[in-house]
């Protein structure tokens, strides 16, 4: 009931900043065609790099100890450490502001065969400085329980991108995306400002000690920031990839299909590092409660995602014009056979999360760092084989390549097991989602519509069977929907 509960939250929350987000691309969409979101993608890209790099690991490194306080009750050390926490963020703060005007020309000598945008790329240094102190803060309030903040921090900040880009993109085009970048991010941090310290007020006293004792918060987040900092620069190797080996257009229809399909799926995702992330390292050094906390995780996020998935492959040749516009149809082929991805990673994303939860920094860097690595040589040799539609299949791939990596490590080191039912849930989920991409490949008309619609229906009638036979599930599900009404 607990992981329904959370997952429904976050992943509902996700779905209404999904769809702000899809309103925003819309006009971007309409305003400065597949090429302008090419660009907009590239910087985005290079943005994410430097804020992983810099950032110092606050989400993660600076929750569980502020989190433990928490539970004791002790306000002292609470305020204590949230102090330390916001000085650590400033530290942060000024070395993303310095790194990205450093690598500035570095990036764009790689990313471009064509201008100077140098200082395109350094001017992202405000935004990269305001990420840092939004991520400190959105730590304070994970580690203290304020979750219907968070939520509602989303939404705000979403709706903040949209009223702040929207105008700029009108006015000055292809020139107004690196200012909405800037402005989004600022807005984002004023938005996570006024709710934090509403909560844990500013407090300016600084001692020499807070520097010494953010140390410990910072090792353990460092294997997440330089996963992440691989991850990001994966994206931004691969839009580079396809800028010099393509063209800004293909950047476009690439982020396109990857925005629609696996940040779809973050509707379910989203809950897993707010809510699960913090109950799995409540039970980490136990193997039983992990096996269980690791598979109840998966079982849910399986359900409900599945029927989602088959659902998004139907109706994609509708949803990129519509959400879109029709220059981007030549990219739904790639975003159907990328949907296939999305089942393997709700088998692994939980089973990852042990090596973190662990405090195995160096395995979890090394694992994620292999997947990011199969990453672009997958999508760049599915780019050079079949274009566009290739680096669908190049993301499926490496995906598969994730999957069996996860799981074998966990197996062998963590005596992680899954379990039957697990497994019987994927086959037929995953033959229906096999079954529904075939069905695009070789039907259309009618006969697609018709053959679609009955296979999301027999996954969602599945997930539904499967909930009801777990009581205390299918009793929270209706309680929710109750509720909504």
């Amino acid at each position: 009931m607990h992981v329904l509960k959370y997952t429904w939250l976050f992943g509902g929350i996700q779905g209404l900043v999904i769809l702000i987000g899809l309103v925003r691309n819309k006009a971007m969409a309409l305003l400065i065609g597949v090429s302008g979101m090419g660009f907009n993608a590239l910087m985005v890209s290079v943005q994410n790099f430097a804020s992983q790099c810099t950032n110092l690991g606050l989400s993660f490194g600076a929750v569980p100890r502020l989190s433990e306080l928490y539970e004791q009750g002790r306000q002292d050390k609470i305020d204590y450490s949230i102090r330390v926490i916001r000085l650590w963020s400033l530290i942060a703060a000024l070395l993303g502001l310095l790194f990205s005007v450093a690598i500035s020309p570095l990036v764009n000598n790689f990313s471009f065969t064509w201008g100077d945008h140098t200082l395109h790329y350094a001017m992202l240094g405000v935004a990269v400085a305001s990420m840092a102190i939004a991520s400190g803060e959105t730590a304070i309030l994970k580690a203290t329980r304020r979750l219907g903040p968070l939520a509602r921090i989303q939404v705000y900040s979403a709706l903040a991108g949209v009223v702040v880009s929207i105008p700029l993109f009108f006015l000055f085009g292809h020139g107004g995306v690196v200012p909405a970048i800037v402005l989004t991010a600022f807005s984002a941090m004023l938005v996570t400002l006024s709710f934090s310290l509403r909560f844990h007020p500013l407090q300016l006293l600084v001692e020499r000690r807070m520097l010494y004792d953010g140390i410990g918060m910072v090792k353990l987040g460092l294997a997440f920031i330089l996963a992440a900092a691989v991850g990001s620069g994966a994206e931004m190797a691969i839009r580079s990839f396809l800028n010099v080996m393509g063209d800004m257009e293909h950047v476009g229809l690439y982020n396109a299909a990857y925005m629609i399909t696996i940040t779809y799926a973050g509707m379910v995702f989203t809950a897993m590092e707010t809510d699960y992330y913090p109950r799995l390292s409540a039970v980490s050094k136990d193997i039983g409660a992990t096996n269980e906390t690791v598979n109840k995780q998966i079982e849910v996020s399986l359900l409900l995602l599945s029927p989602m998935l088959v659902a998004l492959l139907m109706m994609l040749p509708l949803l990129i014009p519509l959400l879109f516009s029709r220059e981007f149809l030549p990219v739904v082929a790639m975003a159907q056979v990328a949907v296939l991805a999305m089942y393997f990673k709700v088998l692994t994303l939980p089973v990852a999360y042990i090596t973190l939860a662990r405090g195995r920094s160096l395995s979890f860097f090394f694992l994620e760092s292999a997947y990011f690595v199969v990453l672009v040589l997958s999508v760049a040799a599915g780019y050079l084989w079949g274009g566009i539609y290739g680096t669908g299949v190049g993301i499926v791939a490496a995906h598969v390549f994730d999957y069996l990596m996860i799981n074998g490590y966990a197996y062998l080191y963590y005596g992680y097991r899954s379990t039957r039912p697990i497994a019987l849930y994927a086959l037929v989920q995953m033959l229906i989602g096999m079954a529904a991409f075939v069905v695009s490949l070789v039907a259309d008309g009618w006969l697609y519509w018709t053959a679609e619609a009955a296979l999301t229906i027999a996954s969602t009638a599945y997930s539904l069977f499967v909930l009801r036979q777990k009581a205390h599930l299918w009793e929270a599900l209706l309680r929710k929907l109750r509720v909504r009404q």
